[in-house]
Formats: C-alpha cells, structure tokens, sequence
C-alpha cells in the first residue's frame, strides 16, 4: 500500500503544527507516493514507528491511499499567471520537487533537515537556491538528474 500526504498533511508539515510527535513527522515525510507502507515502516522502526502511528495520520487526515489521491496541483506548484501547473515553469517545479524529494528522503534521517527544507519550497527559484546543499549531500551521480531539470 502506497500512501500520500494530503493538503492537510503538506499544510501542517509546513507550518510545523503540532498534531504530530518528532517521529511522526520524521515517518510522514518519508511517505512520498513511492514507498510502500512496508518500505516506510521498515525505515522507522528504529525509532519506534508502528501501523498505530500511520493510521493516526490516516485518521487526522494527513495521509491518504495514493489511488485515491485527487490528482490536483498544489498552489505552491504554480507561479504568477500559471494556472493548474500545466505551464513549463509549473511543470518543471513539479519534476524538480518529485526528484528533490525522492533524493533527501533517500538520505534518511541525517538528510531530515535538507528534506524539510524541500518540502517547504515553494518554486523552482527556492529549490534552485536548495540544488547545492541537496548535490553535497547526494554526490554528483544521483544529483545530475535534479541539475538537468532545474537548469535546463
């Protein structure tokens, strides 16, 4: 099973709300619509992570089952005069996100802070000023394919 943050989910992630504990949050951002729960749950057992604590999220609303997941574009996905992301600059922020992410979160917790840092951008200007930090912490290799989609 695939799960994905909701609206809500990205909102109190952002804002840094208190409904989840420190290692809740740390799980939550790991659910990214390419892990599978197993996948997320075997990377956070270490810290005493369990299907309680994903069916909290459920259940508060900030997660949801990828298929049913609304395929909408966030408000931060798009740019001034670019409506539903469908633009080159909408699509490219969403490319770049999808790689960003997938990169820190692939860093597991040392990358927590960079992954964050992603997770709260909201364009391809902020994540462009995030690439040197993200290509320090992954090396040239895995960061080649976040390079070419930020600065085609």
């Amino acid at each position: 099973m695939i799960l994905v943050k909701t609206q809500a989910g990205q909102k109190a992630l952002k804002e840094r709300q208190g409904v989840l504990s420190q290692r809740q949050r740390t799980a939550f951002i790991l659910f990214d619509g390419r892990r599978t729960l197993t996948q997320v749950l075997a990377a956070t057992a270490t810290i005493g992570i369990t299907q309680r604590d994903v069916q909290f999220m459920v259940d508060e609303g900030l997660l949801e089952h990828a298929d049913t997941a609304p395929r909408v574009v966030t408000p931060q996905a798009c740019t001034e005069g670019d409506e539903g992301g469908a633009s080159p600059v909408g699509e490219r922020y969403q490319a770049a996100y999808l790689i960003a992410t997938e990169l820190t979160a692939g860093l597991g917790l040392r990358g927590l802070p960079l992954n964050l840092a992603v997770e709260a951008a909201t364009g391809v200007e902020s994540l462009a000023a995030l690439a040197p930090r993200i290509r320090d912490a992954v090396g040239e290799a895995k960061y080649e394919r976040l390079e070419r989609v930020l600065f085609p």
